[in-house]
Formats: C-alpha cells, sequence, structure tokens
C-alpha cells in the first residue's frame, strides 16, 4: 500500500505543515509581548510538530514488509512510535507548559500589549482549525456510522492523536486570547500564568489518553469482538468442526489481525468425505475374510485422514481471508 494511501497519512502531513508554521508565529508573539500563555502555546504547536513528525515516522515504518527477523511484519511500528509521540506531548509539551506557568504564578511579569499577539492567534486559529478539520473528516470517513465517542474509540491511533491534540491546539488558541485579554484588562498579569497551566492541563490528559491506547495494542489487543464472533460462527459453521474450544487474536497491525484457535473435529464428516460417496459396506465386504486386504485398508484410512484435515483446514482458513482480509495470519489446531 502506498504510503499516501495510507490511515492516518494526510492527517499527520497536514498537522506537521500546520503546526511548523503556527511555532514560528507564536513564538514571535510571546518575545514581544512576554505573556506566558503565548509562550505555552509556542512550546505546545513546537512539541505537536516534533511528535507528529514521530507518528509520520511510525507511519512510514509500519509498512515495511515482514522478513525473517519479523516474520509477522512491521506493523506495531506504529503503535510504538506513537506512543513515543505521546509521552512527548507528556513531558515536552505539558510539562514545560505546567513550569512555565507556575514560574509565572511565582513570579509575575508584566505583559506588553500588542496588536501582534491578536493576529497571530487569529491566523493560528485558522491554520489549526483546518488541520482539525482534516483529522474530523478523515475520522468520519472511516467510521461513518458511529458516534462521535464510538469513533473515538475505534480510531486508528495515528488519527486519534492528530485530532485530539488539533482539538487541544484550537481549544488552546481560546485559552490564550482569553487569558491574555483578561491579564491586559484587569491588569492583573496572573490571569496569563492560569491560562498557561490550563493548556498543559489539556495536553496532559491528551497524553494520557493516547499512551493507554497505544500501550493496549502493544502489549497484545485482541481484534475486535464483534470480529471474534463473526469468525468462530464461520468456523462452526462448517460440518467438519465440532466445536470452537479455543479462541485467541491479537492485533499485529492497524485493522491487521492474527488468530488462534483449537477445534474439534467432527469424525463423521471426515469420513464421509473419505468416501466420497461410497458404501463402507462395499469395502467392507471386500476386505471382511482377508485379514491383510484389511491391514492394507486401515494404513490406508490412516493415511488419508491426516490429509484431509490438512485440505479441509486450508478451504477453512482460505474462506476466512476471502471474508475478512484483515485477518492475514490464522493457525488452527486440532485439540
Amino acid at each position: 500500500m502506498a504510503l499516501r494511501h495510507t490511515t492516518g497519512f494526510w492527517p499527520v502531513t497536514a498537522a506537521i505543515g500546520g503546526n511548523a508554521i503556527v511555532t514560528v508565529g507564536k513564538l514571535i508573539a510571546a518575545v514581544v509581548s512576554g505573556s506566558s500563555s503565548m509562550f505555552a502555546e509556542a512550546v505546545h504547536s513546537f512539541a505537536d510538530t516534533l511528535n507528529q513528525t514521530l507518528l509520520l515516522i511510525g507511519l512510514t515504518r509500519s509498512l515495511k514488509k515482514a522478513d525473517d527477523s519479523f516474520e509477522y511484519g512491521y506493523g506495531g511500528e506504529r503503535f510504538f512510535w506513537a506512543l513515543i509521540s505521546a509521552v512527548g506531548v507528556f513531558f515536552v509539551g505539558a510539562g514545560i507548559t505546567a513550569y512555565k506557568g507556575v514560574t509565572s504564578l511565582i513570579h509575575p511579569e508584566k505583559i506588553e500589549f500588542s496588536l501582534i499577539v491578536y493576529i497571530v492567534l487569529a491566523f493560528a486559529f485558522l491554520i489549526e482549525f483546518y488541520t482539525f478539520r482534516i483529522a474530523a473528516r478523515s475520522l468520519r470517513r472511516s467510521h461513518p456510522d458511529s458516534t462521535l465517542i464510538e469513533r473515538l474509540r475505534l480510531a486508528d491511533p495515528m488519527t486519534l492523536a492528530v485530532y485530539l491534540e488539533d482539538a487541544v491546539a484550537v481549544a488552546g488558541l481560546v485559552i490564550a486570547a482569553c487569558a491574555v485579554t483578561a491579564a491586559y484588562y484587569t491588569g492583573n498579569v496572573l490571569w496569563d500564568a492560569v491560562g498557561s497551566i490550563l493548556i498543559s492541563i489539556a495536553l496532559a490528559v491528551t497524553a494520557l489518553t493516547l499512551i493507554v491506547k497505544n500501550r493496549a495494542y502493544l502489549i497484545g489487543r485482541a481484534m475486535p469482538e464483534e470480529l471474534q464472533e463473526e469468525v468462530v460462527k464461520l468456523l462452526e459453521a462448517d460440518p467438519a468442526i465440532e466445536k470452537v474450544l479455543d479462541f485467541k487474536s491479537s492485533v499485529l497491525g492497524w485493522g491487521v489481525y492474527r488468530i488462534k484457535c483449537d477445534v474439534e473435529f467432527n469424525g463423521g464428516a471426515l469420513l464421509r468425505a473419505a468416501y466420497r460417496g461410497r458404501k463402507m459396506r462395499d469395502e467392507y465386504e471386500e476386505i471382511k475374510d482377508d485379514f491383510e486386504a484389511f491391514k492394507k485398508f486401515s494404513a490406508d484410512y490412516a493415511d488419508r485422514i491426516p490429509r484431509l484435515i490438512g485440505k479441509k483446514i486450508d478451504e477453512i482458513e482460505k474462506r476466512i481471508r476471502e471474508k475478512h482480509p484483515s485477518i492475514r495470519h490464522i493457525d488452527i489446531e486440532l485439540n
């Protein structure tokens, strides 16, 4: 699959470009005004740019083909780099922003009012809102019939990261604008420090949400329960399978799954397949008085059954892959 057609690619690349531009503008506004809220926003955008670059690295590496070292592929790279990105949001984004806010509370400094601050905020709002809309559109397209809460729960970690970070970025701009304005009109610079701390809290919540989600995939999260139920029904619908005794699954990459199941085969169905309509009584009549012929029949039967089982398992696996292409690796074992 080409990189540009991969889920999450366009939201990530749009966010990187937008945040890189916005970082420069916010930093200029922070230097001109001395506002801790604007500095917090500059750090916020800088952290987002770095973190979304990490997401793009993970997206690129997850498309590498399987090799001898990683026989199930590199799909987990997506979750690993997304986890590193989330940790970056927490320590770089939320950490530095909180430090600046607390420092401003303890040692308040005068803020210079400047029209540049509001121009930068307005410009940044337009760009951040645009990238947020791209992420929201991608999220909606992936799960068109779901509610927002369900989309967030089912979302690809890449798209979810950009969506949440851009949502916080838009909210952070509003907080920064309100904080700077309140500090200017009241003459109390503590409003500006409070704005910085509120932004850091929003970043910390976002980071922890992303860390928890990516951790689940990295330690071997099972595929969706609805999909598991469909596969089990498909297995048990085959006459050769008496019942599914154990079923396990894991996520190998975004939308790529592996399943392993223990099944109990139906001996009668295999027997009918082995004789393909011939009557056992006919064979019995032929060999009933000939022990050597009976031994030959038994050896032939013992040799035929494993081949029949192997062929039947291949048929079942092919049927599962045709109906559910996302299940790439299937291990069916006999109890």
